[in-house]
């Protein structure tokens, strides 16, 4: 794979953004290579841990708060198919990560619904940010339900390419994208509890910007004894 050349200073470690197809490798130009500052830990609310297939132990956890705060390896934006900087999630994203992160979405120019993509993380405490995008509801009817659960396979697969340990994820697609939270947390949590059983999964941490999403998932996770 072609890799675009880059400086960086000696306070940061490089991760290599590996496309995971031959269309997410035309749109990110052949690739990118990331500059990635090292991450501080923080020490979270977690539900139970479990195994993966190759003996780690890795864990779904849910937390109400800040997600441009979260001291992980890659925070996960809430992005459009444009990559542009948005409101919500994706503002707050964009706002704390300074304009570095709108520049290398513009280098990359476009991300499909369902898919995912990988930049630095510039100012932000995390190293990358996965930009995902979920789907718009549009009454159920339109494969809206198979596309959040792949955007969620998405952003394993990204956190798996820039070796993540941890990363957060916020509730996509269910704040301006209207998809219904309770369907929507269904799908994370059962997605993301088959993702962490694979060889290489990251830590997980749900963050819910409300209440009421924190309660939906922190009861979504319970009940699948995650």
């Amino acid at each position: 794979m072609k890799v675009a050349p880059f400086s960086a200073s000696p306070n940061y470690r490089t991760c290599r953004f590996t496309a995971g197809s031959t269309r997410r490798t035309h749109r990110a130009r052949g690739g990118t290579r990331l500059r990635c500052s090292g991450s501080r830990r923080k020490r979270l609310r977690a539900r139970p841990c479990r195994l993966g297939k190759n003996g780690d132990v890795v864990s779904i956890s849910v937390v109400r708060g800040d997600i441009t705060a979260m001291s992980v390896d890659a925070i996960v934006n809430a992005a459009n198919t444009r990559l542009l900087p948005g409101g919500g999630v994706c503002g707050a994203i964009h706002a704390a990560a300074g304009p570095g992160l709108a520049s290398d979405c513009e280098l990359i120019g476009h991300c499909d619904a369902g898919d995912a993509v990988t930049t630095d993380g510039h100012d932000l405490p995390a190293r990358c940010v996965i930009h995902a995008v979920g789907p718009r509801w549009s009454g159920g009817s339109a494969g809206e339900e198979a596309l959040l659960a792949e955007c969620y396979r998405s952003i394993i697969r990204e956190s798996r390419a820039v070796a993540a340990r941890s990363v957060a994820i916020p509730a996509i697609s269910t704040g301006i994208y209207g998809f219904p939270l309770e369907r929507a947390c269904v799908i994370a949590v059962d997605t993301l509890r088959e993702c962490v059983a694979e060889p290489g999964a990251p830590e997980v941490r749900l963050v819910a910007f409300d209440e009421d999403t924190e309660r939906v998932l922190a009861r979504c996770l319970a009940d699948g004894g995650a």
